[in-house]
Order: C-alpha cells, then sequence, then structure tokens
C-alpha cells in the first residue's frame, strides 16, 4: 500500500519545540518534492514548507521562517519539519505531500500535490 504517515504531533507548551516525521511506504520518496501543510479549525489549509527532491531547495511561509526547518533523508525515506520556538497561532492537523521533483512557485497552495497523509495534530497551549 503506498501511503505516507505523519507523526511527531502532541502538545507542547508556546515557545516548545517538535519534530514532525513523514515517511513513505510502499514508495520511494527520492523522486518527489515534499510539502508541509497544516489546517486550522475554521480556517483554510495552508502551506507551510517544501522541499524539493534533492534537498537542494527548501522554502517557507512567512510566518514560520526562522522557526522552522525542513530537512529530508533519503536513505531513511523520511522528511521532517522542526518546529522550534512555537506559538498558539501554530496549532492545526499537519499534512505532508508529494509533489514531482520542484516545489515550483504556487507550493504554498498545494493545487499540484499528489498523495496526502493523514496529518498529525499539534496542539500549541500553556
Amino acid at each position: 500500500q503506498l501511503q505516507l504517515v505523519e507523526s511527531g504531533g502532541g502538545l507542547v507548551q508556546p515557545g516548545g519545540s517538535l519534530r514532525l516525521s513523514c515517511a513513505a511506504s510502499g514508495f520511494t520518496l527520492n523522486n518527489y518534492a515534499i510539502g508541509w501543510f497544516r489546517q486550522a479549525p475554521g480556517k483554510e489549509r495552508e502551506g507551510v514548507s517544501c522541499i524539493s527532491n534533492s534537498g537542494s531547495t527548501t522554502n517557507y511561509v512567512d510566518s514560520v521562517k526562522g522557526r522552522f526547518t525542513i530537512s529530508r533523508d533519503n536513505a531513511k525515506n523520511t522528511v521532517y519539519l522542526q518546529m522550534n520556538s512555537l506559538k498558539p497561532e501554530d496549532t492545526a492537523v499537519y499534512y505532508c505531500a508529494t509533489k514531482a521533483v520542484w516545489c515550483g512557485s504556487n507550493w504554498p497552495a498545494g493545487a499540484d500535490f499528489g498523495r496526502w497523509g493523514q496529518g498529525t495534530q499539534v496542539t500549541v497551549s500553556s
């Protein structure tokens, strides 16, 4: 079965850190750019970050720049999102998704991402 599985979410206090993982099963991530997206209750889905298939190019939405870091380990078939200095407004369900090779300029819209994971909940609260 071809699937993406996110993990690493949870409850954290403001200022804390979490590392999300996006693992693929049944296929290799080597040929895909990977995007992280999030959706908070009552809000539209938002692109958070994207990394090219080789890891040479990374992209971030302005609200997470300097706090979040995307990386990948193709040998482990996994992409990570390190989230530091978390804020309550980062609370959302976080999803990863695949796209062929490059993120492209329109990656935040998520329109060309083909396979999505089931999501992992991140809650930032004191």
